[in-house]
């Protein structure tokens, strides 16, 4: 089956996700992180792509992004992956790719889910069993969306601001939307449509995603397709 393409939409919010090759381990020590939010960062900045929330786990990343270019994830995504894979291969003396391919991204409905979409991003290590409070794992940005702790990588984007009128509101806000464990059927809506390339969010969302972008953005129906009448 053919590869669809890329959304290309600067504006939109997109949840992005890159494995390790076959789940392998890609950050092993604190300097590994720290350098690939550094190189993040800059490349980032570099091709104008604001980043919301992240998390960054031994063998995967995600990313929650707003593009300000056509090109703005896929340049940053290859920067950053190419200085990471050169220094992490010198490093542990190892040859070969890292990534498990393409990287995976879907649209966002940033009314309907793009809080949730933070949340899900940042209880990746609760869910791994890595620490049970999302603020005790220092390598996404929930300390500083939740605690204000000082991020540079992180663009607050205009949903999180309507949280409150001031910074401390708008992070006691936010805490409390951690609460609560994220529903089964909403991971697994989230899971589908990333997995997929499915645009995120209502009918209405997805049929303007299709008009802009010209591919696809939901799962066709099921059954078979029943072939046009022609009139004759």
């Amino acid at each position: 089956m053919a590869r669809q393409p890329r959304y290309t939409l600067p504006g939109y919010p997109q949840h992005v996700i890159q494995r390790g090759n076959n789940c392998q381990i890609i950050f092993t020590a604190s300097p590994d992180y720290r350098a690939f939010i550094r190189w993040l960062h800059e490349a980032s900045e570099k091709y104008a792509l604001a980043i919301h929330a992240y998390v960054l786990m031994t063998n995967h990343f995600h990313l929650l992004v707003t593009p300000h270019q056509q090109q703005s994830i896929g340049k940053v995504i290859q920067s950053v992956g190419r200085r990471y894979v050169q220094y992490f291969n010198f490093c542990y003396r190892r040859t070969g790719t890292l990534w498990e391919g393409r990287y995976r991204a879907t649209l966002i409905d940033t009314d309907a889910y793009f809080l949730t979409c933070c949340r899900y991003i940042e209880l990746n290590p609760v869910r791994a069993n890595m620490v049970d409070d999302p603020a005790e794992y220092p390598w996404s940005s929930h300390r500083c969306l939740a605690k204000g702790q000082n991020d540079a990588l992180i663009t607050p984007h205009p949903n999180y601001l309507q949280l409150g009128a001031t910074a401390e509101s708008r992070q006691h806000a936010y805490r409390n939307l951690f609460q609560q464990a994220l529903e089964p059927r909403v991971l697994d809506t989230l899971r589908e449509a990333t997995h997929h390339g499915w645009a995120l969010g209502s009918d209405h969302f997805r049929a303007e995603v299709e008009l802009h972008s010209q591919r696809r953005a939901r799962r066709l129906p099921k059954g078979r397709s029943r072939k046009k009448v022609v009139a004759k």
